[in-house]
């Protein structure tokens, strides 16, 4: 199965599916999609309405990954819970930084 992770041109791209007016912002896990690949799995507090959880989203993860929130962003999937996200730099070095961050929390998706 694919990653959740693909180095592009701009950068990384992300694929995940997030759950707006969850419990607490938060990353779950990594989780099989649809078209069988795989997906991180996340939640956020914020409603889904006027982009607020999109905003909550970008913020969660730019804490989580120690990067800037203006390097991420929403690329796929803006009013739907699938969404594509683009992280900017290096893409080699950023799927290499996501890959290990996965394993330090003890989540696989190369299996």
């Amino acid at each position: 199965m694919a990653g959740p992770f693909a180095p592009t041109a701009g950068g990384l791209s992300v694929r995940l599916r997030l759950t707006p007016g969850g419990r607490a912002n938060r990353v779950e896990g990594v989780i099989p999609d649809a078209d069988g690949g795989r997906v991180l799995k996340a939640q956020v507090t914020a409603a889904p309405e006027k982009g607020k959880a999109n905003q909550a989203l970008v913020k969660m993860l730019a804490k989580e990954w120690g990067i800037a929130k203006s390097d991420i962003e929403v690329v796929q999937g803006q009013t739907a819970r699938t969404k594509t996200l683009l992280i900017r730099g290096d893409g080699a070095a950023l799927a290499k930084a996501m890959t290990n961050w996965c394993k330090t929390k003890g989540w696989s998706f190369n299996d």
